[in-house]
């Protein structure tokens, strides 16, 4: 067998399918998580320098950021090892690499692994919609934000409309009804928009929204690249073995 030969075998065996989902799913967590954490940094410094006098008004948000961060850290940790378990399953369970190895051959404990990452990858595939969705929800108030700001430069000859224009971040939830002022209006919210953090945290939260919609189209490519693999080599493996009776 000639060199050539050789690299053509070996890259027969490779689970395309499942690399590419792994790499989708490796740079979806590694734009949401690093996105995530460092928007919900400049979250905080954004509220306490704009919106808040008092430390005491934003002291709950603080923790809520803190455990928001720590849940990013766990998650980056699981999906590094699972992406990882993922790329091994998809090359036992690929075809491919079966047939350069021999015989469609799967056994009772393969299929029983291979069928417990599938329905595990559909969970999870299941609650990052929900984080998808979740992660909607800063770009849309960013956006909101932002649009009320391009309304007060449009109207920026008439006061007296402009000062009634505010973007309230109690109504969001993120402070108390008693924080003072917990807004901004007019020239003072156009000045935040065009703050350095502002725009930095509004892109970092849509590259966190993107990176979860990348993580759920990995999954899904994955979930299907296992089960059309695991299917074909069961499907193989039944025809061969009743060949193999037809014969005898």
């Amino acid at each position: 067998m000639g060199l050539y030969d050789c690299c053509m075998r070996c890259l027969g065996g490779v689970p395309y399918c499942s690399l590419i989902a792994t790499l989708l799913c490796f740079s979806g967590i590694a734009l949401f998580c690093g996105c995530g954490h460092q928007a919900l940094t400049e979250t905080e410094r954004l509220i306490e320098n704009h919106f808040v006098r008092n430390t005491q008004d934003y002291i709950t948000l603080v923790y809520i950021i803190q455990y928001f961060q720590y849940v990013i850290y766990g998650l980056a940790s699981f999906f590094f090892l699972y992406c990882i378990a993922l790329l091994a399953e998809g090359f036992y369970t690929t075809s491919a690499a079966k047939q350069t190895f021999g015989e469609f051959r799967s056994t009772m404990c393969g299929r029983c692994l291979s069928s417990s990452f599938i329905v595990m990858t559909y969970v999870l595939a299941v609650l990052w919609l929900l984080v998808f969705a979740f992660s909607a929800l800063p770009v849309y108030v960013f956006y909101n934000m932002d649009a009320t700001c391009h309304t007060i430069d449009v109207l920026t000859e008439t006061p007296a409309s402009i000062n009634q224009l505010c973007v309230d971040a109690r109504q969001y939830g993120l402070l108390p009804w008693h924080a003072v002022p917990g807004k901004a209006c007019g020239t003072t919210l156009s000045t935040v928009c065009k703050t350095r953090e502002y725009r930095m945290t509004y892109d970092l939260y849509i590259a966190a929204f993107a990176g979860a919609g990348i993580t759920v189209l990995a999954l899904v490519s994955d979930c299907a690249s296992a089960r059309a693999s695991l299917c074909c080599a069961a499907t193989v493996g039944y025809s061969s073995r009743d060949i193999t009776h037809v014969t005898l």
